[in-house]
């Protein structure tokens, strides 16, 4: 059913974006360029890891129970046994009343449950006092006890970072199977507009959101594809939006969703498929439209770029997450506030704001100046049940 101008919560909205965001496809790709791709199935090791007990100190494996009692002033005797080179992999069976030297990482002998550092030892001849009691498993890992072939090491959903891609590594993953990076078309709508490379004249202004949009689909592992700059034109909007769902998983359409234009670029959203938001209870960016066309989500964003901006990081970012599969949380951080923050109750609003590592404190600008941007380190979350917080209230604070 289509919602025009009927303004939705924050909450709402998402849940419809997540609706509509399909996954892409997946592929298989070799894992030196896995970084920054998402896993499209969970990912089980073909060993064990570590394939043996192993020894996590230099130091001397023992029976637990052989070292009760063990101190400095009466330390316990063990007789030494024997020693394990790193690498080798032959079997040494440790008798009660002995111990063996080991190597950090080495192959602990059969029988053994713990290792004694080798600071708290002292070796007399093939005699070994220990001055220290250990407990069962102290200073060793257990065959498997890392990552076993029985259970995932890494879910569907994960992004491939460096730690990940050693983690793929040691599972044996040559090459991985991730989500299709989804092609997503940028859109800036606006008869003002003008190139980057082109002064502004008059009353126009330089094409800020396709560059915005541009970074900040490259940033959440989608391609971007630009359309350029198309005039507040009915024709021109339709023919620049077929061509972009023709080619692309979902399409960003900058600035026709503002007054003037919102029922234009709605009509031709429609036209092509169904409109199901248009207008949600947050501030900055009220007017967004969320649709569908050609079976294709299609978001329309405001046409300020501090305004777009939020809408990219709290709606947009949800959109592509979805089509790629990710299951990874936002980086939310909690903090008090420095000075008290007014809002309207029944509306979710976003305020940008400065982390001192302690304390945050809102950037209070116009909705049209991008330099915000730049001065904060993100934006606070003002729920719509509140009418805002006190100076010293803990806050929610999406860090860019």
């Amino acid at each position: 059913m289509t919602r025009f101008l009927s303004v939705i919560s924050v909450g709402e909205a998402i849940k419809i974006i997540r609706k509509i965001a399909t996954p892409t496809q997946p592929e298989i790709i070799p894992l030196s360029d896995s970084i920054g791709r998402a896993l499209a199935c969970d990912v089980t090791s073909d060993v064990d890891i570590p394939g043996f007990d192993r020894s996590t100190v230099d130091g001397y494996a023992v029976h637990a129970s052989d070292t009760v009692g063990a101190s400095e002033s009466i330390p316990t005797m063990l007789s030494l046994s024997g020693r394990v080179a790193m690498g080798e992999d032959r079997s040494i069976s440790l008798q009660p009343g002995s111990c063996v030297y080991i190597p950090t990482g080495g192959v602990l002998p059969c029988g053994a449950d713990a290792v004694v550092m080798i600071e708290y030892c002292e070796e007399l001849d093939d005699q070994i006092l220990i001055h220290k009691p250990v407990s069962v498993g102290e200073n060793k890992i257990s065959k498997g006890e890392d990552f076993g072939t029985h259970r995932p090491a890494i879910k569907v959903g994960t992004i491939i970072n460096s730690r990940v891609c050693g983690v793929l590594a040691a599972c044996g993953c040559n090459s991985v199977t991730v989500t299709s990076r989804p092609r997503i078309g940028i859109i800036s709508t606006g008869n003002e507009l003008v190139p980057v490379d082109e002064k502004p004249k008059g009353g126009e202004i330089r094409d800020v959101n396709t560059w915005l949009c541009t970074g900040f689909v490259s940033e959440e592992g989608c391609i971007p594809v630009v359309y350029g700059i198309i005039p507040d034109d009915r024709d021109s909007l339709t023919q620049a939006l077929d061509e972009a769902l023709a080619s692309c998983d979902a399409v960003l359409i900058s600035g026709g969703s503002s007054k003037g234009e919102r029922d234009m670029c709605a009509d031709i959203i429609a036209s092509r498929g169904e409109v199901l938001v248009h207008g949600i209870a947050i501030s900055p960016g009220k007017p967004t439209i969320i649709g569908t066309a050609n079976g294709k989500p299609v978001i329309g964003l405001p046409g300020h770029p501090a305004s777009a901006y939020i809408i990219l990081l709290v709606l947009v970012r949800e959109l592509l997450k979805g089509m790629r599969g990710v299951t990874s949380s936002e980086r939310y951080i909690h903090a008090p506030l420095m000075v008290p923050l007014k809002s309207v109750q029944g509306r979710e609003d976003y305020v940008r704001g400065v982390f001192d590592g302690k304390f945050i404190l809102p950037v209070l600008g116009k909705s049209g100046l991008t330099n915000t941007l730049l001065l904060s380190d993100g934006i606070i979350r003002i729920p719509g049940s509140v009418e805002g917080y006190e100076a010293g209230e803990i806050v929610e604070v999406l860090i860019w």
